[in-house]
């Protein structure tokens, strides 16, 4: 039960941002859509490994609801569908990449990544290259809606599968698989030696890592109704990088606090100085990440000590 109060805080904390900003909840919408990528890379990082083209995978999710919206409308049954492309695509890569580990891993990574962004910039006919896809808005459950109301449906149907993935990676993590992850950073001899298959276990988790990517991919399309091939790009995946080292992962809160605060940081910046807004982004995450070495989580977990509230 006390392993539950940050995340009871943290949702209490959202709606209420939600509730009393509304401009907030197209913003927060984009953050769980980022954080759900970014809890994938996280896993990774456990091993040890760390991908620098997971922004294909995002990119997956977004042009699989591009492509089947004019074929169905029903929104949730676009995520699905964004989910299994993603999947199927991470299940492909993943078990050439995972041959390989550290520089090699996360350069084929950027590779595949750079592979997929061309395409998706070149195949003008299916694609409309730069110009991107607009993607028309679907309902949910069935339901028309517009304005406030499909913001708060779309932002509600976002924090809800940030909750449960979320709690489905915690048990991950926690599970034999999960701990067998972690090993690979620092044991992987072991493993094999125990008949432990590494490359398996972190096919495992690349193949989720992906599915995770591909679904806040979907989010984010629907959330702009508009795709391009920058998605793809590999500024993206470096993006989801530094937001997961910016959060941390120490525990899965730490990719979604650490979306939070980019995208909050970015808005800011960029309506304080329009000439000027990526500096004042750099500088400000820069002075987070240098006064906390283990991302906002950790600094989180420090301060929690000193106030007595974990021993």
């Amino acid at each position: 039960m006390r392993r539950l109060l940050p995340v009871a805080a943290a949702v209490g904390l959202l709606l209420l941002l939600a509730g009393l900003q509304p401009w907030l909840r197209f913003v927060l919408t984009i953050a769980l859509s980022t954080g759900l990528a970014v809890l994938g890379i996280a896993m990774l990082l456990r091993a040890g490994q760390v991908s620098f083209g997971h922004a294909l995978y995002v990119a997956a999710g977004a042009y699989a609801v591009a492509f089947a919206r004019p074929h169905t409308g029903e929104g949730l049954l676009l995520l699905l569908l964004a989910g299994l492309v993603a999947t199927g695509l991470g299940l492909l890569v993943g078990l050439f990449v995972t041959r390989y580990r550290d520089i090699f891993f996360g350069m084929l990574n950027l590779a595949f990544s750079m592979v997929g962004w061309s395409l998706l910039e070149k195949l003008y006919g299916l694609t409309r290259g730069t110009d991107g896809i607009r993607v028309a808005r679907p309902t949910l459950l069935g339901f028309a809606l517009e304005g406030a109301a499909w913001e708060w449906a779309l932002f509600s149907a976002a924090l809800a599968a940030a909750l449960l993935a979320g709690a489905l990676v915690a048990s991950y993590l926690r599970s034999p698989a999960g701990e067998a992850l972690g090993a690979i950073k620092t044991r992987e001899t072991r493993l094999e030696f125990a008949g432990i298959s590494a490359r398996r276990v972190l096919l495992q988790a690349y193949v989720v890592s992906a599915t995770l990517a591909g679904l806040g991919g979907a989010i984010g399309a629907l959330a702009t109704l508009h795709v391009t091939p920058l998605l793809a790009y590999w500024t993206h995946s470096g993006e989801l990088v530094f937001v997961a080292i910016l959060g941390g992962t120490g525990n899965v809160l730490g990719p979604f606090l650490g979306a939070v605060v980019f995208e909050l940081v970015r808005v800011h910046a960029a309506a304080a100085f329009p000439d000027a807004w990526q500096m004042i982004l750099g500088l400000v995450l820069l002075a987070i990440v240098l006064a906390a070495a283990r991302g906002l989580v950790g600094l989180l977990d420090d301060l929690a000590v000193r106030l007595g509230w974990r021993g």
